[in-house]
């Protein structure tokens, strides 16, 4: 079999993006806090840039100087400050209030983080009992292989192996047992356990004895699948009890905690960060505004600029020539990111208006069933710009409006229907808020009778539609939304 090889020449046409484009493409996915931090970093890297906000007071303003000539800086708040010790014995009324002077300028006060983790609270607790040496350091290792919620969920033989690699101790069964025992009889009940069923037990053993509380803790040991499926008829029926009794021990089984250390609070660490919206939507009536809060100002350094144009009359310098390519690197640099953080406003700024002139009716009533479809194509038909682009710029952004603030992908919605009776997929789910809300809680709407209501209502849907958007609100289905 003979072979050859041929060298041929190939035309073709590659987009390629430059650096430039890149980095735009990059900062116009951050959120508002993810920018301003992105513009701290290259205001601290790169010397020839610097915020508007933070720029030098112009040289025609007339300063305070000293005796000895030089500037005096310091405000009236700085020296009411400075009359304490130290930072520490300030009291908290000249920290947060302004003297309205002049040179007034406010002192956030930032209060120091008291809050106590999950395990900082347990050891305390651990502390005040009386136990072995060698029990509470098992006690205290197994603390804190707690997870958030209070749950143990690695086994008695890992716990062990990992103590003994971690602090050279290897307790023995007996010891292992009272260690877990302490921690659990630890405040509040239902602490490591290995799943649901177990803390719920725990908490349920915890309880005062009565009736209700010793038919719960049956249910618990013999019949949990069935009290998670809600059948209350086979648990009356398996026990031989009667159903009103079942129904008040489920009632007691359902004011436990099934996640005990989230009781206890989680520190400062996994507290929820504030959202912090990237559009200010006002509504005066039938006007409309569109304001990108905290967008930052930025400019090229005085004297960066200055160097740059000296650099250019004494081009034939070898000084200038030596410190040349620093200066201009740094001012290059400056330049370009001032020029895509006002492009990314400007992009940010064009979406959000065509958001807003699709969905005005929205935004002027507040009612969700008047929202359009509206899809990326949409905006990126109206704005010019590309689908990839519209997607990134709208991508973990959030609008604050007057009834509250929301993902920019909430105003996005699928068109449903014929054309000429076109509906979101935001009013169906706003429906089906509504009819599951209404429904016998006795006897639940399954997702096919879900289905046949909203075609009634004019939503002609199918059934796997109406699971998904469920699924979605993050309702459960039918059986396990009924009350028994």
């Amino acid at each position: 079999m003979s072979q050859s090889q041929n060298i041929g020449l190939e035309q073709r046409t590659v987009q390629r993006l430059t650096a430039q484009q890149l980095r735009y493409v990059k900062l116009l996915e951050l959120s508002a806090p993810e920018l301003e931090q992105a513009v701290a970093d290259e205001l601290a890297e790169n010397p020839a840039l610097e915020s508007v906000d933070e720029a030098p007071v112009p040289e025609t303003v007339q300063s305070n100087l000293t005796d000895d000539g030089s500037e005096f800086r310091e405000t009236a708040e700085d020296m009411q400050k400075a009359d304490y010790g130290n930072v520490d014995d300030i009291p908290h009324y000249r920290l947060e209030a302004n003297n309205f002077s002049p040179d007034d300028a406010g002192y956030d006060f930032t209060p120091a983080d008291d809050a106590e983790s999950i395990y900082g609270n347990l050891e305390r607790q651990l502390s005040e009992r009386s136990l072995t040496p060698e029990v509470e350091l098992t006690a205290r290792f197994i603390i804190g292989s707690l997870d958030s919620n209070g749950y143990l969920r690695r086994s008695e033989s890992q716990l062990i192996d990992d103590m003994a690699i971690s602090t050279g101790f290897e307790p023995d069964a007996p010891t292992f047992a009272a260690a877990l025992d302490a921690v659990r009889s630890l405040d509040p009940p239902g602490l490591a356990a290995r799943d649901l069923r177990e803390c719920l037990q725990l908490q349920a053993r915890a309880l005062p004895p009565s009736p209700e509380r010793d038919l719960a803790i049956s249910i618990l040991d013999r019949q949990f699948v069935e009290f998670t499926m809600k059948h209350a008829d086979r648990i009356a029926s398996h026990l031989r009890v009667d159903k009103e009794e079942v129904r008040k021990a489920i009632d007691l089984i359902l004011t436990l905690n099934p996640k005990p250390g989230s009781a206890l609070g989680s520190g400062a660490i996994e507290k929820a960060t504030p959202i912090v919206p990237d559009f200010i939507i006002s509504v005066d009536r039938d006007q409309i505004t569109v304001a990108l809060p905290g967008s930052p100002d930025l400019r090229i350094e005085e004297s960066f600029a200055e160097a740059v144009a000296r650099m250019e009359r004494n081009a034939r310098s070898r000084s200038a020539r030596k410190g040349k390519e620093f200066v201009i690197s740094r001012f290059n640099a400056a330049r370009d990111f001032i020029q895509i953080v006002r492009q990314r406003r400007e992009t940010l700024f064009a979406v959000m208006t065509a958001i807003v002139k699709l969905q005005r009716d929205y935004f002027l009533t507040q009612d969700v069933h008047a929202l359009r479809p509206m899809m990326i194509k949409d905006i990126s038909s109206m704005t010019g710009y590309d689908i990839s682009v519209v997607s990134r710029a709208t991508n973990n952004k959030y609008a604050a409006t007057p009834w509250g603030i929301y993902p920019l992908r909430f105003f996005f919605s699928d068109g449903l229907g014929e054309e000429g009776e076109e509906f979101t997929n935001r009013q169906v789910e706003e429906e089906m808020r509504d009819i599951i809300a209404a429904e016998d809680k006795r006897h639940p709407l399954s997702d096919e009778k879900l289905r046949a209501v909203l075609v009634e209502k004019g939503y002609d849907v199918s059934r796997r539609t109406v699971a998904k958007y469920r699924d979605r609100l993050k309702i459960p289905v039918a059986r396990l939304r009924k009350e028994m």
